[in-house]
């Protein structure tokens, strides 16, 4: 039997996949989210290197998509992607993180909840629950790209140095998603057309600027060639809902 991927990655993408399934499994009704057959679980080569992507998919009544992706490339690259796409009938923020580093360190860590209004503000729920978090302090805080204009003011956005900052991401990750979660599921859906139209709008933008990130479609593009790249990047990993 193969060993789970995650196993051979930075520990601390071990942690934080752990942990993000944890609290889904706790706090939501997880039930199987179809994924099609040629994309749940992906090999590649670049550069002479395998790449290997492995999928996790789930849905609740309150998100149509909960996305667990975990990707590694020979032993340079170990990266962590996940979103939590709402069903457009909530009014929630997009949960995001992602880890990208080597095997004994991580040159990127983000997280965020990010708001999908037209004036870009979090539910007020929201906003005062972050708000009272407390903020740990990380040595080396990194710039949001270009495109980066859906995310919060509260994201978090650092290349965390050491065992102890490595810890405090994981867990300000820990407190984010489990107040997500929380006030998800205790949120009702809205009635109004109108509302799901605007909700819809804002995952659209939002899946838009994520599909901008140069970065991950150019590794995509030389291993699996641009056509492929495009449908995983707007079918799998920031699909739009109809």
């Amino acid at each position: 039997m193969q060993t789970p991927l995650r196993s051979r990655q930075n520990p601390l993408i071990h942690k934080l996949a752990n942990c993000i399934e944890e609290i889904w499994q706790k706090y939501l009704d997880l039930s199987p989210y179809l994924v099609p057959d040629d994309l749940g679980y992906v090999e590649g080569c670049l550069e002479g290197e395998r790449l290997i992507i492995e999928n996790h998919c789930y849905q609740t009544p309150q998100f149509r998509k909960l996305h667990l992706e975990l990707a590694q490339l020979g032993k340079s690259l170990d990266i962590l992607h996940c979103v939590m796409f709402p069903n457009p009938e909530y009014a929630l923020p997009i949960f995001g993180s992602d880890l990208v580093g080597g095997r004994d360190s991580i040159s990127a860590a983000i997280a965020d909840l990010s708001p999908i209004n037209v004036d870009r503000s979090l539910p007020k729920s929201y906003y005062t629950a972050l708000s009272a978090l407390s903020k740990p302090e990380f040595s080396q805080p990194r710039a949001l790209p270009q495109w980066g204009d859906i995310f919060s003011e509260f994201c978090l956005f650092v290349r965390p140095v050491g065992t102890q900052e490595e810890e405090a991401f994981l867990t300000q990750v820990r407190e984010f998603l489990t107040l997500h979660c929380q006030i998800a599921s205790t949120t009702n859906p809205l009635t109004s057309r109108l509302e799901v139209a605007k909700i819809l709008a804002g995952q659209r933008y939002y899946c838009t600027r994520q599909q901008q990130n140069d970065k991950t479609r150019r590794v995509l593009e030389k291993s699996f060639g641009s056509e492929w790249t495009e449908r995983y990047m707007t079918t799998m990993l920031f699909d739009c809902a109809a």
